[in-house]
């Protein structure tokens, strides 16, 4: 069952519609800090099942389960998780509710497709209100109907197709997957790109996908060294499989390339004068931060913000909107090697794969 409409985020009552949509087996979109995500009960695999159908993506590619906060989230990742290490639990009391998902050891029969068919299983308690009223409806309802069970939590992975440009808001949704899908509107997401994934399964926490939360935050939190893939292969360890982690992900439709500011330059010094006799739509969009001389008007252009926060609130939406023009190439200068933009640069960087 799949409701009809985008509705406003803020009345109790859109919040019971979005309940019923998710008891009854249907799917959802679903405002989180980071991005829209595309929600159906965790313990439901008919319902898991749509979600890979609807965004065209391979059933042993697994989905992160957003629980609601109650007791910060312990109890519910205890019904999914057989084992949380005192590092996790110490990352749970710092930054959830919040933009952190962490890969725990998942409980035998729970969870099984939500999880791709694993043994390990990726929660997070999201900080956005509007996906928490829905969870924590969901798991404690006012009024229980007979028979009523407690949703445990929602499979959610970006509300969009696969590999695709994640949404930022309910619009974005919408032209993704249609306006059959009902969606809760909660406004543009704060944070932008998704959650740090930190995988806590194997004795160590290990940096899976950089987020709005970086490392040096995680080290200070739980006191431990944040491993890497690289040092794991070294220990002939293979990482999990994780949401949003594939080499290639989030590309829009136009070509995205990635060059330094020096770069960017000489591309533009060495079009202008071609495109100068030129006229008709721009093929090119240039995201840089950097003031750049000479930008022929056959160039769309946007200034990238200088602050890394606001450049990870903003990406998506600029490579959506970029890509809406038709253009064929998007050039971007690459984000600064600094730990605030490793969400920015890892998204930028399996754009342009």
């Amino acid at each position: 069952m799949i409701v009809s409409a985008l509705v406003p985020a803020s009345a109790a009552d859109s919040i019971a519609a979005g309940a019923r949509t998710i008891r009854t087996g249907g799917l959802l979109g679903l405002p989180t800090e980071t991005v829209y995500g595309l929600a159906a009960d965790a313990d439901n695999a008919t319902a898991v099942a749509q979600i890979f159908e609807a965004k065209g993506r391979p059933t042993d590619h697994p989905l992160i389960v957003h629980v609601a906060a109650f007791d910060g989230g312990m109890s519910a990742v205890a019904h999914y998780c057989s084992q949380v290490p005192a590092f996790a639990q110490q990352l749970m009391a710092a930054f959830w509710p919040g933009p952190l998902t962490l890969i725990l050891p998942r409980r035998e029969g729970v969870g099984a497709a939500a999880a791709g068919g694993q043994n390990s299983i990726g929660v997070r308690c999201p900080a956005h209100p509007v996906a928490q009223a829905l969870l924590s409806v969901l798991r404690k309802p006012e009024k229980p109907e007979e028979g009523e069970r407690e949703v445990w939590g929602l499979a959610a992975p970006s509300a969009n197709r696969f590999g695709r440009v994640s949404p930022t808001t309910a619009a974005h949704v919408q032209s993704e997957l249609g306006e059959d899908l009902m969606v809760l509107d909660g406004g543009p997401c704060d944070v932008g790109i998704e959650s740090t994934i930190i995988d806590c399964s194997r004795g160590a926490p290990v940096l899976l996908r950089p987020g709005g939360i970086t490392s040096l935050q995680v080290e200070q939190a739980c006191g431990r060294k944040l491993l890497s893939n690289a040092e794991l292969e070294e220990q002939q360890q293979s990482a999990p499989r994780a949401s949003g982690t594939l080499e290639s992900h989030y590309a829009p439709n136009a070509r995205v390339r990635l060059m330094d500011a020096k770069a960017l330059q000489t591309a533009i010094d060495l079009l202008a004068e071609p495109l100068a006799g030129t006229s008709g739509a721009p093929t090119i969009a240039v995201y840089a931060r950097t003031k750049l001389k000479n930008l022929p008007r056959q160039m769309l252009a946007r200034s990238m913000p200088t602050a890394a926060a606001v450049a990870a609130h903003e990406l998506f939406a600029v490579l959506r909107e970029l890509d809406a023009t038709g253009v064929k190439l998007i050039w971007v200068e690459t984000p600064p090697d600094a730990l605030e933009w490793d969400g920015v640069r890892d998204r930028l960087t399996r754009a342009a794969k």
